[in-house]
């Protein structure tokens, strides 16, 4: 698994803050946040990228989006609004190649994002 970062930090190797972990996902705390509220929510599984994922990953994608959910409340953003977020290949702005999900909030984001 360690042939990312996050599979190192997944398998320990390199310490997070993490803010949630169960045997199909960790969610930690972005080391460069682009908000107040910056989490990466990062499936165990090693996966590219959605373009990568398949049918059999339904249900893990659906557990990524709900411990999102649950992290804006447990992070205090959810009643004010927050932005779930993945980027899928190098032009989308994915810079690890492992499936993760960004949950950003704390203050006003404007569309189009860029």
């Amino acid at each position: 698994m360690p042939e990312t970062i996050f599979g190192r930090i997944i398998a320990g190797e390199i310490p997070a803050d993490k803010l949630l972990e169960n045997e199909d996902l960790i969610a930690i705390r972005d080391i460069n946040p682009q908000a107040p509220v910056h989490l990466l929510i990062i499936p165990k599984k090693n996966i590219v990228g959605v373009s990568d994922s398949s049918s059999e990953d339904t249900v893990l994608l659906g557990k990524l989006i709900s411990a999102a959910r649950e992290l804006a409340v447990q992070t205090g953003i959810s009643s004010s609004g927050y932005r779930i977020v993945i980027n899928n290949g190098e032009s989308a702005g994915q810079s690890v190649p492992h499936l993760h999900v960004h949950l950003l909030g704390g203050r006003e984001f404007r569309w189009p994002p860029g």
